[in-house]
């Protein structure tokens, strides 16, 4: 059965809700994505990016910033699916059953550590050797110490949480070279909200789409050059609607 989408950018995005989502990737395996406004703004620039976003199983609607302006162009109006609502429903889903082999990709020991404290208060349980901190990746991802281990592990979820665009992109490269095919969940700083290694967002503003806004509030500096970027989604939306905006070659240029 195919899953209710809508088509953006070039890309198609699940409809659905939290619960249909996870059910779909946990059936079929690969990886599933959550762009940013940023991230998305990136389609034009990225090309490793681009290739990950389109090869993605499942691609939920995270930005609230896309979803507004998709609805002020009058096309259907679909709902935002945020990727901490996703993680929510992902381990309410595995509370009262038996919890699956799940395999933690990290971005520093300081997120492992709030995670395994989490893990101690909730009662659920996070094994310290699923527990990967991931390099400083480059443009294109390569790494076979991740492939090792998961390859020895064998396990039927990985959560990647490392950041918009090394992440996609290291979910496309385990589902193209690993020799089984776990559910591979690409979400960003999810983690780190419910872990404590990020602010906390609420449940309003998270409903709001105002998740956004306490991050730059607590961390300006950081959060203003990923707020300009994403203005720029406003122009791309506008001009290419469905289809999937050309790659800017001059910006390939530049990075090569």
């Amino acid at each position: 059965m195919t899953p209710p989408n809508e088509q953006i950018l070039g890309i198609s995005f699940f409809t659905g809700t939290a619960a249909e989502a996870v059910a779909c990737i946990t059936a079929s395996g690969g990886f599933l994505v959550a762009p940013s406004a940023p991230g998305m703004v990136r389609l034009v620039g990225d090309r490793p990016y681009r290739r990950a976003l389109l090869a993605a199983d499942v691609a939920i609607p995270d930005s609230g910033f896309m979803v507004l302006l998709w609805r002020l162009l009058g096309h259907r109006d679909i709902q935002r699916l945020s990727g901490l609502k996703y993680l929510k429903q992902l381990l309410a889903t595995w509370k009262g059953e038996r919890i699956p082999e799940v395999f933690w990709v990290l971005p520093n020991a300081a997120a492992r550590e709030k995670l395994l404290d989490w893990s101690r208060r909730e009662s659920f349980p996070v094994k310290v050797d699923n527990c990967y901190v991931a390099p400083h990746y480059g443009r294109e991802i390569e790494d076979r110490d991740l492939l090792g281990l998961l390859e020895q592990r064998h396990p039927a979820h990985v959560l990647i949480g490392i950041g918009s665009g090394p992440q996609e992109k290291l979910g496309d490269y385990l589902r193209e070279n690993l020799s089984f095919r776990p559910a591979s969940h690409c979400i960003g700083a999810a983690v780190g909200f419910i872990t404590g290694h990020q602010i906390a967002i609420p449940e309003w503003a998270d409903r709001f789409y105002l998740g956004w806004l306490l991050r730059f509030l607590a961390q300006p500096r950081l959060f203003a050059p990923r707020v300009l970027m994403a203005l720029r989604l406003a122009p791309l939306i506008f001009r290419y609607r469905e289809k999937l905006p050309p790659l800017q070659q001059k910006t390939e240029e530049l990075k090569n």
